[in-house]
């Protein structure tokens, strides 16, 4: 897709602006899920031992992001800074496209998690949430005597 970034052809911003508030209103699922377009963008995996939350935040300071677990409700909030000079100066921005400020991401967990066996990590950019599930839950084989 081709986009300028000081627009003069008003039909072709008209054309724009309409993809954009149609891409807006299509929730249809497709190989990769549902997309949402939420910030930070999440991976979220589950194993017989535990769930793992991927959360995509590159540019955040570890300590500024909240994770909290309640009731089987996982969420995950913090706030990124704005990269972009300061108003102050004498600068035009002409297009941002970088997402700046708070956030927030809930996410449903199964019922046989371990809330006391939570671990959160924040490496490269990507913050990976491990909830534990409980031993009861995990399958296991019997033997037939």
């Amino acid at each position: 897709m081709y986009r300028t970034l000081f627009p003069r052809d008003l039909f072709a911003e008209f054309d724009r602006l309409q993809r954009e508030v149609s891409s807006l209103f299509d929730h249809s699922p497709s190989i990769r899920g549902l997309g949402r377009g939420g910030y930070p963008a999440l991976n979220v995996g589950l194993s017989s031992a535990s769930v793992e939350v991927y959360a995509f935040a590159p540019g955040l300071e570890p300590g500024s992001i909240e994770v909290n677990l309640d009731r089987g409700v996982l969420s995950l909030a913090g706030e990124r800074k704005n990269a972009l000079p300061s108003s102050d100066a004498k600068t035009t921005v002409h297009l941002e496209e970088r997402f700046a400020g708070r956030f927030r991401r809930v996410v449903s967990l199964p019922d046989d998690i371990d809330p006391d066996s939570v671990s959160a990590a924040y490496t490269d950019g990507v913050l990976r949430v491990t909830v534990k599930r409980r031993e009861a839950a995990q399958p296991r084989r019997i033997n037939v005597q």
